[in-house]
């Protein structure tokens, strides 16, 4: 029986035409066959095809056994992880640039929370700076965290029961996303989208806006 090829060298001819493909537009696709219904069975070894098609549609068959196909799946699927177009979620940023950012601003208790603001403020549509931005200003989260935070798990200054006349929750978790499904429902969804317009209903002060925005800046230049 003819000798199988190896692993490593379907991949090296994988992606030789692969970067074919892209540097001079010779090879149309590639086409992975998935496992056929009928198999053909050879020594006991179950066989399927790898079907490689270039721009004259001529095809060559590679055949490998059920363990060696399995794994050649696995390699192409990290191939394919790696060399996809990163998506950009927001300011041209990917998920993980995001994180990275916000992390970058979180200090005392909220340190490493960057993932918890990224994913609820682009999951309730609210400006991930803008709720970073709050929490530093009224945690004080910058330097220390108060004791709101530190006891309360309270990191936008939410009035409420709990802890005097605070809200209280169970995890900082909880409460990044209470404060910011707060932001969304009762600022953002009403047409209030920057500081200067929720300013006036979040805050006494008339300086609230204008150091929200400092921060906001701080995030995004960091």
């Amino acid at each position: 029986m003819k000798k199988l090829p190896s692993i490593k060298a379907v991949l090296v001819a994988l992606v030789a035409i692969g970067c074919l493909q892209f540097t001079t537009n010779q090879i149309a696709r590639i086409t992975v066959i998935e496992p056929m219904s009928a198999f053909t069975t050879l020594g006991n070894s179950l066989l399927e095809s790898v079907v490689l098609k270039n721009n004259m549609n001529q095809e060559k068959k590679l055949t490998f056994n059920a363990n060696e196909l399995k794994m050649l799946k696995q390699e192409i699927e990290v191939v394919n992880l790696a060399t996809s177009s990163p998506v950009s979620v927001y300011d041209g940023l990917t998920m993980e640039e995001l994180i990275e950012k916000l992390n970058r601003n979180l200090s005392s208790d909220l340190s490493g929370y960057g993932a918890s603001y990224a994913t609820y403020a682009l999951a309730y549509g609210v400006d991930p700076y803008m709720a970073v931005a709050i929490s530093l200003h009224e945690t004080g989260c910058n330097w220390e965290c108060s004791g709101l935070v530190k006891s309360c798990n309270n990191v936008g200054g939410m009035k409420g029961s709990g802890c005097g006349s605070f809200a209280s929750f169970d995890s900082l978790d909880a409460g990044i996303e209470a404060m910011i499904s707060n932001l969304a429902q009762n600022y953002i969804s009403k047409g209030l989208t920057t500081p200067e317009s929720i300013g006036p209903r979040y805050a006494m002060s008339t300086t609230w806006s204008g150091k929200i925005n400092a921060y906001m800046n701080q995030i995004r230049n960091n």
